[in-house]
């Protein structure tokens, strides 16, 4: 903190530059953005590359757009972010999530969906210190939370449990919640199908999380959709050298 005169001639008390960067840099390190994903940014997400789907111009620019309406404008609502694997949705959702954090001074989080499944089974152990409170509880009050991959778990009465009360109780606080799938944003379906017709049937978002969740995220969330061919197999194919 230093103490500074204003325009009126008072003297007032504001951050310092150093305590403004120490402050962004708790912010970041307190996020759980993970290693591989942490130089993603809105400036690097490319699509104007050979080949790529006009979506992904569509999809960031409404990403940036979402950020410059943080938090007035966007009142609580997030962003569920939907695609095959590959196209940039992780990176598009950390991109926002950084800006967030840079811009407006946002505390978020982020959590894959599948590793947060893990910590709250892994509670239920004894020999463990963690309780499935102490896990969810950030997940619940974070101010903007990013729930990576949802769906890519076997969906059983325990994981529609788990996504109605995260989903439900970020709902009814308001808090904003940005949210990247895999699935097609499409009903449950299938029960008149015979079994080998299920088998071949591509599997819908609301097959993996529940129809009544699916319909919570059309309140609370603002679709993006990208398509275009997995980028990975492609520019981002790892090689040495």
């Amino acid at each position: 903190m230093v103490r500074v005169v204003n325009a009126a001639g008072q003297r007032v008390v504001r951050v310092c530059d150093c305590e403004r960067a120490a402050r962004t840099g708790y912010r970041f390190s307190a996020a759980g953005i993970p290693l591989r994903h942490r130089h993603c940014s809105l400036d690097s997400y490319e699509t104007d590359f050979s080949g790529a789907d006009p979506s992904l111009k569509f999809a960031l620019l409404r990403a940036r757009r979402f950020v410059e309406s943080y938090p007035v404008e966007t009142e609580g609502r997030g962003l569920l972010i939907v695609g095959s694997h590959g196209v940039g949705k992780t990176h598009l959702a950390v991109g926002i999530i950084t800006a967030l954090m840079r811009e407006r001074g946002a505390q978020v989080l982020f959590r894959d969906f599948g590793d947060l499944l893990k910590d709250i089974r892994n509670s239920y152990d004894r020999q463990t210190e963690s309780t499935e409170i102490g896990v969810l509880k950030p997940v619940f009050e974070a101010e903007v939370l990013v729930l990576d991959e949802l769906g890519a778990q076997r969906p059983t009465t325990w994981v529609f449990d788990t996504v109605s009360s995260i989903i439900n109780a970020r709902y009814n606080d308001k808090r904003t919640t940005i949210i990247t799938t895999n699935f097609r944003d499409l009903p449950a379906g299938g029960g008149d199908l015979t079994d080998v017709q299920r088998s071949a049937r591509e599997e819908t978002l609301g097959d993996r999380i529940g129809e009544r969740m699916r319909s919570r995220l059309a309140e609370m969330c603002v679709r993006i959709e990208i398509s275009g061919a997995d980028f990975r197999q492609n520019a981002g194919r790892a090689r040495f050298g």
